[in-house]
C-alpha cells in the first residue's frame, strides 16, 4: 500500500513501529507497521494513536487468517481476537475490539504441528502469486475506503469468494 501512494515508512527515535503519512484524494492517510513480535502488536497503539491524533475505531488492522483459503479477503468491523495473537495483543492493550480488521486468508496446514512454520514461512508457488494478487487487491480496497463508505467497501470485499487468476 505504501508503494501505491508513495508513502515511505520510517522508524522514529525510540519507536517500536515504522510509520508514514501521505495524502490520498485530499485525505490524510497514516500507515504503520509494528516492528515488535506479532503477539506484542498492541504495544504500538498508544504512541501511534497519539502521534496521528486518531481514534482506535478509525484504524484498520491488516492481518492473516488461517480460517480463510489462501488469498481470500474479508473486512470486518469490531469483534474479538479470533484466536490471532496480534489481535489479542491489541484488544488487551486497548481494552476493546472496536477497530476494523482486514483479513488476508493464508489457509490452514493439513498437519496441525506445522501451523508455526505455515504462518511464519514463505509461501511457494502458486500460493505466492495468489498472495501477491490478494495484497494488491487489499490495498486497492483500503484506498476505496477513503472515497467511499467503509460499509460499502466491506460489502464489496466480503462478496468476493477468491481473487481471480487474471
Amino acid at each position: 500500500m505504501s508503494e501505491k501512494i508513495g508513502i515511505k515508512l520510517k522508524k522514529g527515535f525510540f519507536s517500536n513501529y515504522l510509520y508514514g503519512k501521505g495524502v490520498y484524494e485530499g485525505e490524510d492517510i497514516f500507515l504503520a507497521k509494528p516492528i515488535t513480535f506479532m503477539n506484542r502488536s498492541g504495544l504500538i497503539l498508544e504512541s501511534l494513536l497519539k502521534k496521528t491524533d486518531t481514534d482506535l475505531n478509525d484504524i484498520i488492522v491488516i492481518c492473516d487468517n488461517m480460517d480463510l483459503y489462501p488469498g481470500v479477503l474479508r473486512l470486518k468491523k469490531d469483534g474479538g481476537d479470533a484466536g490471532h495473537n496480534g489481535l489479542l495483543s491489541i484488544v488487551e492493550q486497548t481494552g476493546t475490539g472496536s477497530f476494523s480488521r482486514f483479513y488476508i486468508g493464508i489457509g490452514r496446514p493439513d498437519d496441525k504441528t506445522m501451523v508455526h512454520d505455515h504462518v511464519l514461512g514463505i509461501p511457494e508457488e502458486p500460493e505466492m502469486t495468489i498472495f501477491m494478487k490478494s495484497i494488491n487487491a487489499a490495498a486497492d480496497f483500503l484506498l476505496k475506503i477513503v472515497t467511499s463508505s467503509s460499509e460499502k467497501v466491506m460489502n464489496e470485499v466480503n462478496r468476493i469468494k477468491n481473487i481471480p487468476n487474471s
